[in-house]
């Protein structure tokens, strides 16, 4: 055990003490720093098993390391388990000695994340991030982007059951069918962070659900041309305090809606006539530029979870288990976003360690 011990502790000196810092390794050191830990086990300990009777769990926190490993790298629970005997930075990232102690096993995570489901732990987490984030005044609160996305689903029926989900559905954009789910996020639109994230099949219209993902204290809300409309809608009326059934009292937010593609293209081609509709052409093409330029902050969350967290399709069956991990990618895409604000604000300040 001793001579194991040794050679453990050597490879981990050789690892170390290598020349070149992979972009993985680079990857983990940054989000070791930013990452609230602290806030996020105070939302999960709370229901996590405490041991009382049994072999002792695995502590809280390095389930959670385990946890984000797996949302990074879109690994399945297995994989996850075969790349921590693999790649030596993502055990060190966990914490883990191959010298002193096991992987833990694929069953392992599998708990781990249907406890986080059935405690529908994935929104408190996301809560967590944010209200971080807006205490180091890295989310403001006096606008909203609002948008959607198709998340595709296995639409064959050569399965057991010889059906397809039952709780996805079909949809057209444009001339292609999709089969699947949608995710609807409410964006900050000063600083780009996700603050709100619901979930439907992928045949809900984009506008039902523009209400609900403002918090409540915006002004302005900014959309794309599916929410024409939004403002007349019976949920954003005055009568509902802030449009989205809070009723808190707080007035609605003004909508800024994009122009449809036909009528912006009309637009774009009346600027070069002369006179007054040429100017008034222009001013209504510059006002469209600005919202445009607005709304494209809401793109930024949808590509880091679909390229560079790589989770471009339902891992799982039913919308709730997959609704669960896209809130969690959501609020692992907010630490991605503000990462060098973070970075630059902790860069002087040594973080405490927490034990595993």
């Amino acid at each position: 055990m001793t001579n194991r011990n040794h050679q453990t502790s050597f490879a981990s000196f050789e690892y170390a003490s290598k020349g070149r810092i992979t972009r993985r390794e680079k990857f983990l050191g940054e989000m070791q720093k930013i990452v609230p830990w602290q806030s996020l086990l105070a939302v999960v300990e709370p229901h996590y098993p405490k041991g009382e009777r049994g072999r002792p769990p695995i502590g809280c926190l390095r389930m959670l390391r385990l946890y984000f490993l797996q949302q990074w790298y879109s690994l399945a629970d297995e994989a996850l388990e075969d790349s921590l005997y693999d790649i030596t930075s993502l055990r060190e990232f966990v914490g883990i000695d191959l010298g002193r102690e096991a992987i833990p096993d694929a069953t392992t995570l599998l708990k781990f994340r249907h406890l986080l489901e059935k405690n529908e732990l994935s929104v408190q987490m996301l809560q967590a991030i944010n209200t971080d984030l807006e205490k180091r005044g890295l989310l403001m609160r006096a606008g909203t982007i609002v948008d959607a996305t198709l998340i595709a689903a296995p639409s064959s029926t050569k399965n057991k059951s010889g059906k397809r989900d039952p709780e996805m559905h079909s949809t057209k954009k444009g001339s292609n069918h999709y089969f699947g789910m949608k995710a609807h996020i409410g964006v900050d639109a000063q600083s780009g962070v996700v603050h709100t994230v619901r979930h439907t099949p992928a045949n809900v219209h984009d506008i039902t659900q523009g209400a609900s993902l403002l918090h409540g204290q915006e002004s302005d809300a900014y959309s794309d041309s599916a929410y024409r409309g939004m403002g007349k809608r019976q949920e954003s009326q005055n009568g509902n305090g802030n449009g989205n059934g809070n009723g808190n009292g707080k007035a609605d937010a003004q909508w800024h809606i994009a122009m449809t593609p036909g009528k912006r293209k009309t637009i774009k081609a009346a600027r070069a006539q002369a006179g007054a509709v040429g100017r008034l052409a222009r001013v209504i093409d510059e006002i469209e530029q600005l919202k445009a330029s607005i709304r494209a902050k809401v793109e930024h969350p949808f590509h880091i979870v679909k390229n560079l967290f790589r989770y471009k399709k339902v891992s799982y069956k039913g919308i709730a288990k997959n609704a669960a991990r896209h809130t969690v990618l959501f609020a692992l895409a907010n630490l991605v976003i503000v990462k060098k604000a973070l970075l630059k604000e902790r860069c002087n300040h040594v973080q405490k360690p927490v034990s595993a």
